[in-house]
């Protein structure tokens, strides 16, 4: 009976210092999948106002709380290990399948997300970017499709021609441009009166292609982290299991 308990009172060591390890990776894993969230959200969030589909900020939102939850969960992991209370680990266990649960979500989400952008992009860009930009209370549109044209090289959601039907230009706001001065290979005020391939960036597939090769390249950083992490949890729910069972055990 003695060599009994003495082979679990070191099974149960060996446990605690593998789950302690674990918790370690585990908190730095939160750290980066909230950084990951908050980048989306801080970093990259400026063409949110130009999808019609809040799945993009959802899959940010998803993964900001993850990580939080991981942090907070990392450090209830470490008090549980060490003071060997069943209780603890119960509620580890609970909070470790939660956290799983959410980032499954997200990368499912983001997969669903994936298949779909194309087609929304397609349907949505050029309505958004001909009806909304310069017009009164879309300021953030406005600033995105700025942003979108500078920094992608690109003008209009298909080619340059989509500026021809924009509120934009037909109100008379446009001031004598032909296409907004963020088409313009050099920057100055004025520059889009003139749509000539020399002044504007005239881009294959307009910034439809652009815009949908980045946001797909960011949510394959978002899938990944999502089910990567996910994957590392399972190993901490086998050892939680397993030194709750050893535990159980020692009192026998």
């Amino acid at each position: 009976m003695g060599e009994f308990n003495e082979k679990a009172t070191c099974g149960t060591v060996c446990l605690k210092y593998l789950l302690f390890t674990f918790n370690c990776c585990f908190w730095l894993a939160g750290l980066a999948v909230m950084a990951v969230g908050v980048w989306t959200l801080a970093l990259k969030s400026d063409y949110i106002s130009l999808l019609a589909s809040g799945t993009y900020l959802a899959t940010a939102y998803i993964l900001v709380v993850a990580g939080v939850v991981v942090m907070v969960t990392g450090v209830l992991g470490c008090c549980a290990t060490f003071k060997e209370r069943r209780n603890l680990l119960r509620l580890y266990f609970i909070l470790l399948l939660i956290i799983f649960l959410l980032e499954i979500i997200a990368g499912i989400l983001a997969y669903i997300y994936y298949q779909q952008l194309n087609t929304e992009l397609k349907e949505n860009l050029k309505d958004t970017m001909s009806k909304r930009y310069h017009q009164p209370g879309h300021e953030g549109v406005t600033s995105a499709v700025d942003k979108l044209q500078q920094e992608f090289h690109c003008c209009g959601s298909n080619n340059s021609q989509d500026w021809r039907d924009s509120e934009w230009i037909r109100s008379g706001q446009a001031g004598g441009r032909v296409v907004p001065d963020s088409c313009c290979k050099t920057l100055v005020p004025g520059c889009g009166q003139r749509d000539h391939a020399s002044n504007i960036y005239k881009v294959e597939g307009g910034c439809i292609t652009k815009l949908e090769t980045f946001i797909q390249e960011h949510l394959r950083v978002i899938g990944a982290v999502g089910v990567g992490i996910g994957c590392v949890q399972v190993f901490g729910m086998i050892f939680t299991c397993c030194l709750y069972r050893s535990l159980k055990l020692e009192r026998y």
